[in-house]
This record gives structure tokens, C-alpha cells and sequence, in this order.
């Protein structure tokens, strides 16, 4: 019995991942924005003036990533970051003007490179599915 790559959902879970990273790629360089960040924005676009420590808590990435990744968007004039009033530790991150102007640009190109993976599927297949990756997900939360 042999291992085969295709029957592995975390492969499988990989190469979608890498499709929807260069669809989202190739629309948000237009934006200004990338891939990477995406996720940040959209949880300050829900809740601005997080701490990182916040946002690693609600974005799945390592603390090195996350400490990079700000400061290419504090950078690219994405994100600000401010001392914490109550924690002299700590540092607020908000969105520039910059970075909220982009929001309703950056959610459209992730909804089209959302819809790209899902052409040819009806509403209850997208919905099947996206019910069986959440569950797998929450199985891997548990190793």
C-alpha cells in the first residue's frame, strides 16, 4: 500500500490554498496589498486598534511572521502603531486612512478569487464542503 498525495486532504488543503494565494495575488497587487496581510486587514477592518498579541490570537500564523508582516504593512503605509494607554508592553495597530480606503477593493478581490476555486459547483456542494473543511479543521485543532 502506497501513499498517494491526492487522497491526503492536507495536501490537497495546500495546493487550494496556493491557487487562492495567486488568484488574490494577482488582483490585490493593483490594490496594494498582499496575500499575506489579507487576513490582518480583515480583522482590523472588524475590530481596529488590536494588540499583536490580538491578532496572533485570531490569525493562525507564527509570532515571527506576524512581527515581519507588520512591519512591511507599517511600511507600505498600511498600518500604524501606537503605545498601548494601559500597557507600557504593548502596542496598538490600527489602519491608516490608507489601509481602510482599501477595504471594499481587497474583500471584492478575495470574494472573485474565492468564486474562481468554486466555478462549477452549486450553492449546497460550496456550502458541503466548506461544512467538511471547517470539521477538519477543528479535528486538527485537537493534535
Amino acid at each position: 500500500m502506497g501513499y498517494c498525495l491526492t487522497d491526503s486532504a492536507a495536501y490537497l488543503a495546500g495546493q487550494l490554498a496556493k491557487s487562492f494565494n495567486r488568484s488574490l495575488h494577482q488582483r490585490a497587487a493593483g490594490i496594494g496589498f498582499s496575500p499575506g496581510q489579507f487576513p490582518i486587514l480583515v480583522e482590523l477592518w472588524a475590530e481596529d486598534g488590536l494588540t499583536q498579541k490580538q491578532l496572533l490570537e485570531r490569525v493562525d500564523i507564527e509570532q515571527a511572521t506576524m512581527a515581519n508582516t507588520l512591519s512591511r504593512m507599517e511600511r507600505d503605509q498600511l498600518i500604524k502603531r501606537k503605545p498601548h494607554p494601559s500597557d507600557k508592553r504593548a502596542q496598538l495597530v490600527s489602519l491608516t486612512e490608507k489601509g481602510s480606503a482599501m477595504q471594499q477593493d481587497a474583500l471584492d478581490a478575495a470574494i472573485a478569487a474565492d468564486e474562481d476555486l468554486f466555478k462549477g459547483f452549486r450553492v449546497f456542494e460550496r456550502e458541503l464542503l466548506l461544512a467538511y473543511i471547517r470539521r477538519v479543521l477543528n479535528n486538527a485543532k485537537r493534535l
